[in-house]
């Protein structure tokens, strides 16, 4: 398969498209190349920055995911992108806003590349089983700081690894990084507004309609080195998976590295 045209993103086009389609965010800035665009925007959330402002880069040069791990994606092959929020809601409920997003972009992508997603907690969006995207929220004083790392138009050959994919492979209908920004941006105001008004109970539902983890096996691969296999049963309200070992009680996830280890029950 031959590397696709890649042009780079057109801020104002972007900008045009994301006006007619929401009137949440309040300012966005495209930049060749950066470290971290999350990190970025961890920075100018310290100095006060505005909810709604938007960050993404044709190019990361230190991209990262969950536990430190590099993501990387050939120039202008993928869409590295950051958002801020400076949510009313209590803290604790903080945790399911990589859940919102998750939800948003699988709405996204099936209202303009006509591919169907699923979600794997806690912050993994894949096609056919497959990562295409990986979610991080973070939380900066009083802020959240979300990044996307969504890839594109990468080929079999350009994958980081073999459990991933694109939306090129997956036979998007569109590879329009600005259409795809756009939609996955509007869907993420609207989603992020009904999480704010009715709280996060609408967005766990969202997510474990479309969850490709719940009702497998998994393994959980804990921060402190501990490990857990078990059935995933559940959300609860704050997005922690809920884990039945099946030989003892329901254990409640907040935080580790999650295989799959079969096909859905």
């Amino acid at each position: 398969m031959s590397t696709p045209t890649r042009k780079p993103l057109d801020r104002d086009a972007l900008w045009s498209l994301l006006s007619e389609k929401s009137d949440f965010w309040t300012r966005l800035d495209v930049v060749p190349v950066t470290g971290s665009t999350n990190a970025d925007l961890a920075a100018a959330a310290k100095r006060g920055a505005e909810q709604g402002r938007v960050l993404i880069a044709d190019e990361q040069s230190s991209g990262r995911g969950r536990l430190d791990r590099r993501w990387e994606s050939p120039a202008r092959a993928g869409l590295a992108i950051s958002f801020l929020l400076r949510p009313k809601a209590p803290r604790e409920q903080w945790g399911t806003l990589g859940l919102a997003t998750a939800v948003a972009l699988e709405e996204a992508l099936r209202a303009v590349c006509g591919v169907h997603a699923k979600l794997k907690w806690p912050n993994d969006v894949l096609i056919g089983g497959r990562k295409v995207c990986g979610i991080l929220a973070q939380a900066e004083g009083d802020a959240v700081v979300v990044g996307a790392g969504l890839n594109v138009s990468l080929t079999a050959e350009e994958l980081p690894v073999e459990q991933a994919t694109s939306l090129l492979l997956a036979g998007a209908a569109t590879l329009d990084r600005e259409l795809i920004a756009a939609t996955f941006l509007a869907h993420v105001a609207a989603v992020y507004r009904t999480w704010e008004d009715q709280g996060p109970g609408h967005v766990v539902a969202r997510w474990e309609e479309n969850s490709d983890t719940l009702g497998r096996r998994v393994a959980v691969s804990f921060p402190n080195g501990r490990n857990l296999t078990g059935r995933a049963v559940a959300i609860d309200a704050d997005g922690r998976l809920q884990v039945d070992p099946g030989d003892g009680p329901v254990e409640t996830v907040a935080a580790g590295d999650v295989v799959h280890l079969r096909p859905r029950a």
